[in-house]
């Protein structure tokens, strides 16, 4: 016999509250009327889904595989709801959007303006953290990482590269001098992460190699954030990706022989999304972003060096 979705509903927000009171209140049903549906859905399952005590309920190992189902299934609505409302001709609702601390600190945020500006309806929750989140399981609905993401099910587009290099302020240049070779390197104060930070392998082997020889002094911080306000206050030589810089053009490149490998930057949101009008939206206002980027970074190179 199969299982009566408004049970199933029901179950769902009884597994979310931990209370049949608190899910109650939010499906605006009576506790008793709650708890009818519960015991009548586990009769007719022939299981027990709670344990119930003083302080509320926990799921049995019945329940938390029927939970972890109807979650799925909410997820899955979830989507095609997104996508429902997205309409004809406009773009509104929420968009979740993950990155790194550093990328969407330091080079997403400052350019959404433009995004906001086009669509003033539209609702951004930013989440910045290293760990990838799962994006099939709708932990975001887009993503931009700093390597190709493995996950199946998903849309995918390159941006651009990367390359993490040496930079130093003007006014530290001017007090302790440019060095002109990885010796002399080391007479100065470097700025960057710790080797065991969580960071992508080009930026910790290039470290490793720093590193190896003898620095007088050094700063670790663990983010580059922090790392691109150190040499901004003239403190050392720090290690920072290119597209931080970018924006600041009092910092100087030193030693220009001395970058990571190539680091790919991809956005990719999943397969289910593709004809949301939202996401939509956002790739295209990433995608113009990363062109005038580029030609910025092309014009200001040789400023920036030497």
């Amino acid at each position: 016999m199969p299982m009566d979705w408004d049970k199933l509903r029901i179950f769902h927000a009884v597994a979310e509250a931990g209370s049949l009171t608190h899910a109650g209140e939010t499906l605006h049903l009576s506790q008793s009327a709650v708890s009818r549906q519960i015991r009548a859905l586990e009769e007719s399952l022939g299981v027990t889904l709670f344990h119930r005590h003083a302080r509320g309920l926990i799921l049995t190992e019945q329940g938390e595989l029927l939970y972890q189902a109807t979650r799925d299934m909410a997820q899955t609505l979830d989507a095609a709801a997104a996508r429902i409302r997205d309409s004809e001709d406009e773009v509104f609702g929420e968009l979740r959007v993950t990155t790194t601390m550093a990328f969407g600190t330091l080079w997403l945020a400052p350019r959404m303006t433009t995004l906001f500006d086009n669509y003033p309806d539209l609702k951004i929750d930013l989440v910045l953290e290293e760990r990838v989140l799962d994006l099939p399981m709708r932990e975001a609905d887009v993503a931009i990482r700093m390597k190709e993401p493995s996950q199946a099910d998903l849309i995918r587009r390159r941006l651009m590269s990367v390359r993490i290099r040496l930079y130093a302020s003007r006014a530290y240049l001017e007090k302790h001098g440019t060095p002109r070779t990885v010796e002399e390197l080391a007479r100065h104060r470097l700025i960057a992460h710790n080797r065991n930070a969580n960071q992508v392998s080009a930026g910790k082997a290039l470290l490793e190699r720093l590193f190896h020889g003898e620095i007088r002094s050094h700063l670790t911080i663990n983010n580059y954030y922090g790392i691109l306000q150190a040499v901004r206050n003239d403190l050392g030589i720090g290690v920072l990706p290119d597209y931080v810089t970018v924006d600041f053009p009092e910092l100087v490149r030193v030693l220009p022989e001395i970058e990571s490998n190539e680091v790919p930057v991809y956005l990719a949101y999943p397969e289910e999304l593709r004809h949301s009008k939202r996401v939509a939206a956002f790739r295209d206002f990433v995608v113009e972003e990363v062109v005038a980027h580029r030609k910025r970074l092309t014009g200001e190179a040789a400023g920036r060096e030497g």
